[in-house]
């Protein structure tokens, strides 16, 4: 294999945690740089647009820092330059038959834990019209599955056309021929759309699938975290989804261990979700972030003991709801599209199970037909655990 002669590492600063991977695995590189295994090497995205002056101070033998924002000028160094007029081709680095369709870059909200908006700023929709270009493209290569994200998807339009224009974005992107399906990530709780609801019920290409982090159900914690939902609208909030949308599936996350979530804030999450029942939920320790509204505000007052035994007896119980939801599917029948084939298994998703974040529907084969990659199939599920099920072609 010829060695690179650049290697570009995108980066996260979002969380300790994800700040930690972005600079293990940039040593990781360097270190093959010392070895002579690649050539230059260049860091890009959030964690180097967070951290502009201490990088370069503290990280040795890195050719060049660049921020999220800067692709002419990483394209500048490596001696090319930024052409205007080929900004909707995409290079797929997911299989062909899904890709991310990013509606918006930053986010107006100001949540007390969040360091987003100091790093991507302000919320800027893209205009639909050129939104509408990039996915007919991403149609004739053959993709079938668009997932929309944005940090904030239901503020979508606000800036360009005075109001929420996701409902409409929708409907414009399912008169699209070829996309089969289209995936809502990154939903903000307070103030949703009450027409993407309507489409979503109504539109059989619009995946009955909702990704939306609701973070707590205290409406204690709610307000220290600037959410601008209690823990009763919260509620609410579920149950109008899933009285609009009959057998949506609700993907959500929780903070444990913000500040003010003593023993009875944390009774009441694990009485909500043990109530609500999510078909999916992922959780994070709460990660104090420099600059933001809770570290300069807040004291971190919960032990990082007391948070982990927190984060585990929450996906302890989750686990359960998942492998009871999961069970109750055993014996239908289910439309799936066909991601790959590894190890005698063809992996396959349904509506009800996004791209990495889900479980994953396997068919146990000795081989998968090449017409099946990236193809929809129909399926029986037959058995079941707690992230996966297993299935047989109908």
């Amino acid at each position: 294999m010829a060695r690179p002669d650049i290697v570009a590492l995108n980066t996260c600063g979002f969380i300790q945690s994800a700040k930690s991977e972005s600079i293990e695995a940039i040593f990781t590189v360097l270190e093959a740089k010392k070895r002579g295994l690649v050539g230059k090497v260049f860091v890009f995205g959030c964690l180097s647009q967070r951290y502009r002056k201490e990088l370069p101070e503290e990280i040795e033998g890195v050719d060049g820092f660049f921020g999220a924002d800067d692709a002419a000028a990483m394209l500048e160094a490596v001696g090319l330059s930024y052409n205007p007029s080929i900004s909707l081709e995409r290079y797929l680095t997911t299989p062909s038959h899904y890709a991310f369709l990013k509606i918006s870059e930053g986010c107006d909200r100001s949540c007390s834990y969040c360091a987003i908006p100091s790093i991507r700023g302000r919320h800027v929709s893209v205009p639909m019209e050129q939104l509408v270009a990039e996915a007919e493209m991403l149609a004739g290569k053959g993709v079938k599955e668009l997932l929309v994200i944005a940090q904030d998807t239901t503020f979508y339009g606000l800036d360009l056309y005075r109001k929420r224009m996701l409902g409409k974005l929708l409907e414009r992107l399912a008169d699209i021929r070829g996309i089969e399906w289209i995936r809502i990530h990154y939903s903000y709780p307070a103030d949703f759309p009450d027409d993407v609801l309507e489409i979503m019920a109504g539109c059989d290409k619009v995946c009955k699938y909702l990704d939306i982090p609701l973070q707590h159900s205290s409406s204690k914690v709610l307000s220290m975290m600037h959410r601008n939902i209690d823990g009763d609208a919260t509620r609410a909030l579920v149950d109008r989804f899933r009285k609009a949308v009959p057998g949506i599936v609700l993907r959500t996350t929780m903070i444990v261990g913000h500040p003010g979530e003593g023993a009875r804030e944390f009774r009441d999450l694990l009485d909500f979700v043990r109530e609500y029942r999510f078909e999916r939920l992922g959780a994070f320790t709460y990660s104090e972030e420099e600059n933001t509204y809770a570290a300069m505000n807040y004291k971190d007052s919960v032990s990082k003991r007391v948070k982990e035994e927190r984060y585990a007896a929450l996906m302890e119980l989750q686990s359960g709801i998942s492998l009871e939801y999961n069970e109750s599917r055993v014996g239908t029948a289910e439309r799936v599209l066909v991601d790959s084939f590894s190890d005698g298994m063809i992996h396959a998703r349904s509506e009800k199970e996004s791209v990495d974040v889900d479980g994953e529907i396997l068919i146990p084969a000795a081989a998968m037909p090449a017409v099946l990659k990236g193809n929809f199939t129909n399926v029986k599920i037959t058995a079941a655990d707690e992230y996966d099920l297993t299935a047989q072609f109908l």
